[in-house]
């Protein structure tokens, strides 16, 4: 398990709450918990969290700002305060200070001086004998275009998955990982999320269906109308809760990247990009991969996985990875029939048919995930993948995939 420092943001403003995000996404040593918008609430927040460090942006209505920073300093002494405000005057500077802030990060912060506050952290953390946080390693499996598999995937990595693990659907308009594991839920991420003040290991296990010692399943709602309430923030909330508690969080999003899909991302330490051997799904995937680059994701952090291959398909695996800019980690043949009966008992395929194709290329993900190889090269193109690249070396009629996409 990772060990990291945690972070909460304090502030109203939309813009300073992306900026900051991106600071904290930027660098891996650090999880970002919550975003906080009520003042009023913070220090209760602070308190049940007990993150690393909290940065209070000061934008406006400072007084109210450096009371809290007061407050925080008071009552949670092992919580860094960092100041943050796009006055770097020296009067608030000083003010921030008097208030019991430790650091102060002038806005817009160059990664030099964000680095600066960072390692001051870490220096204070490791000097009061303030443990990082032990996490579980989070991974989003996801395709911004439906009918790529992504559920199936998701549901036998998890179960592939040799050590404590949860699974979580984040379609909570349409979700039915229950189906892939013959679940009848009398909770869903609903429950999790209204009780979120009060969230002990006994209550994380009455509301998440377990299917085996290792693996839990924490449910779409089945009162999508409910679903409606639930926002990014309680998201990431839940996914810092369960990091705590479980070895992998496996994610299953929906593939429209709206505000609770793009919360799983920015949270995850991996994304498993879905993509069939069309050029419809190329393409989306493509998309997919460029949206990432703004949101500024960093390479490392994306990998692609073909589902449902048949070698009936015109398209070299080298000309997707030339089109897409990343490697190909893994493929996994179709085989329609299997993947549908295995919805059909409730039981992975994984565990229905250990000794299949599709079971040994899922089984390998998991285990490069378990090794932290995820992005690793050519040196893990072993197996099935390795024997699919060698045989499409072969001369032959294909498709010209650049062409055919100029011109659709």
């Amino acid at each position: 398990m990772d060990q990291a420092l945690t972070f909460v943001i304090i502030s109203v403003n939309p813009t300073t709450q992306k900026e900051l995000r991106g600071l904290i996404g930027s660098d891996g040593r650090l999880r970002l918990v919550t975003c906080i918008e009520n003042l009023d609430e913070a220090c209760a927040e602070l308190s049940r969290l007990r993150p690393s460090a909290a940065i209070v942006a000061v934008d406006d209505e400072a007084d109210a700002r450096f009371s809290l920073i007061k407050r925080l300093g008071n009552e949670l002494p092992d919580t860094v305060v960092i100041c943050a405000s796009h006055d770097a005057s020296s009067d608030l500077i000083l003010r921030s200070i008097r208030a019991g802030a430790r650091e102060f990060l002038r806005l817009p912060a160059n990664n030099e001086e964000f680095a600066t506050v960072i390692n001051r952290t870490a220096e204070f953390c490791a000097a009061h004998n303030v443990e990082p946080k032990k996490l579980g390693r989070t991974i989003a499996v996801f395709s911004n275009k439906g009918g790529c598999g992504n559920s199936f995937i998701a549901a036998n990595l998890a179960a592939a998955m040799n050590e404590p693990t949860a699974l979580i659907d984040l379609n909570l308009q349409a979700g039915d990982l229950d189906l892939f594991f013959g679940i009848q839920p009398r909770f869903s991420i609903i429950d999790m999320v209204e009780n979120r003040a009060r969230l002990d290991d006994s209550l994380i296990s009455a509301y998440m269906a377990a299917h085996s010692q290792k693996l839990s399943v924490l449910p779409a709602p089945r009162d999508t109308a409910a679903a409606e309430d639930i926002t990014a923030a309680n998201v990431a909330e839940v996914l810092h809760v369960l990091r705590q508690r479980f070895n992998y969080v496996i994610i299953d999003p929906h593939h429209t990247l709206d505000s609770i899909t793009l919360a799983a991302l920015d949270n995850a330490d991996d994304i498993l990009l879905v993509s069939t051997l069309d050029v419809s799904a190329i393409r989306s995937a493509q998309r997919s991969i460029e949206i990432f680059d703004r949101l500024g994701y960093p390479r490392k952090k994306v990998r692609v996985i073909v589902n449902r291959w048949s070698k009936q398909i015109d398209l070299e695996l080298q000309q997707v990875e030339r089109f897409l800019g990343e490697r190909v980690i893994a493929i996994v043949p179709n085989d329609y029939r299997a993947a549908v009966n295995s919805v059909n008992l409730g039981r992975p395929l994984v565990e229905t048919q250990p000794s299949s194709v599709i079971t040994a290329e899922i089984k390998r993900v998991a285990s490069l995930i378990a090794a932290g190889e995820v992005d690793t090269g050519e040196k893990n193109q072993k197996g099935f993948l390795g024997s699919l690249f060698r045989r499409n070396n072969t001369p032959g009629a294909r498709l010209d995939l650049s062409a055919t996409l100029n011109k659709a």
